[in-house]
């Protein structure tokens, strides 16, 4: 979860474990499970869309059938509008066998804010139990008023997480220094929609305005694509062809991390001197 400050209301996916190498349009029927929430979750148009919900009852979530490792799993989302202060929409791969101190967690989450004040993209990544790698972006767009595609790339070498196909960030392996790296339990795909006012906006000062309830987050397109071996492809395409196995971001896709980090990071544990007085974390 977050380290920041946050919004109020969470929506949380999850992604957990083994992607196999072929692309497959996924119907949420055959692919997930409604896990908790009651009516607060439901499937629709013929398995290709699904809705999550938050009133002040409760929120709602779903997790994939399947496990995956390594792979790149693609979602559409379209995020809870209005006031959506005090929610969450996480959308993540969680190891879950090993829930304890020991889990591996890749995620996405989208905390909500006031109306009008832009929506903050909380990305982290655990290992062993291990996080605090948070990096934290606005987006270039309403992510409220359209569908908008996020995906995570893992494979042995590195984890890059996507907003409609421009890299944001990149977490390499380090293991090499000391640094555990998630590549050997597989994970699910998990995401929920719930409240967390006492955190997830401006530190829990703006709560949940339940008078606007309930809060829906819609989803579609999901799609995965399994990475069998655990090398990186020998095909010639660069990484912005749509080689996702590649051991390296070509030029494109890093000029397109750089501009990013650039224009839209709003906060890098890697560069927060007042949290790591001593020294940054190795990878850093």
């Amino acid at each position: 979860m977050g380290f920041l400050s946050r919004t109020s209301s969470v929506l949380v996916v999850i992604i957990s474990c083994c992607l196999v190498g072929v692309a497959l349009a996924g119907n949420f029927y055959e692919e997930f499970s409604l896990t908790w929430g009651g009516p607060r979750a439901q499937i629709s148009n013929g398995g290709r869309q699904l809705s999550l919900s938050l009133d002040n009852t409760s929120g709602s979530g779903f997790e994939s059938k399947k496990e995956y490792l390594f792979g790149k799993i693609d979602m559409q989302l379209k995020l809870v509008s209005g006031n959506s202060a005090g929610t969450v929409t996480a959308y993540y791969v969680l190891q879950l066998s090993s829930k304890g101190n020991k889990h591996d967690e890749i995620d996405f989450e989208f905390l909500g804010n006031l109306s009008g004040d832009p929506y903050i993209l909380h990305t982290n990544v655990f290992s062993q139990g291990k996080g605090g790698r948070e990096q934290q972006f606005y987006l270039w767009f309403d992510p409220t008023q359209d569908f908008h595609t996020y995906s995570i790339i893992w494979v042995p070498h590195h984890i890059v997480f996507l907003v409609d196909n421009t890299p944001i960030r990149v977490f390499q392996n380090s293991e090499s220094i000391g640094v555990p790296f998630p590549k050997n339990q597989p994970m699910r795909i998990h995401s929920s929609l719930w409240n967390a006012d006492n955190w997830a906006t401006r530190g829990g000062l703006v709560k949940t305005d339940w008078s606007k309830a309930p809060f829906t987050a819609y989803y579609r397109g999901f799609n995965s694509i399994d990475f069998p071996n655990s090398s990186p492809s020998p095909s010639s395409k660069s990484f912005s062809d749509g080689n996702w196995e590649a051991k390296e971001l070509d030029t494109k896709a890093r000029r397109r991390v750089r501009w990013v980090q650039k224009n839209f990071m709003i906060y890098n544990y890697c560069a927060d001197l007042k949290r790591f007085p001593q020294s940054l974390p190795p990878e850093c």
